[in-house]
């Protein structure tokens, strides 16, 4: 058996601050064995399905 990953809070201090400065905007932090993730404090922008959902998506937004 191989050695366990040790996280550390240097390792998350780190993780953090290179996605915020990659223009990521960090809402909570998670670890799952043995890797850091990261999620979003933003919600997922969705895309319109074809051009024509697009066109009205903005058309109702007046």
């Amino acid at each position: 058996m191989g050695r366990s990953q040790v996280i550390t809070q240097a390792k998350i201090s780190r993780a953090v601050k290179g996605a915020q400065a990659a223009g990521f905007k960090v809402g909570r932090v998670e670890i799952e064995g043995g890797k850091i993730v990261l999620y979003s404090g933003e919600e997922a922008r969705s895309e319109p399905a074809t051009l024509l959902d697009g066109w009205k998506a903005k058309r109702d937004a007046r």
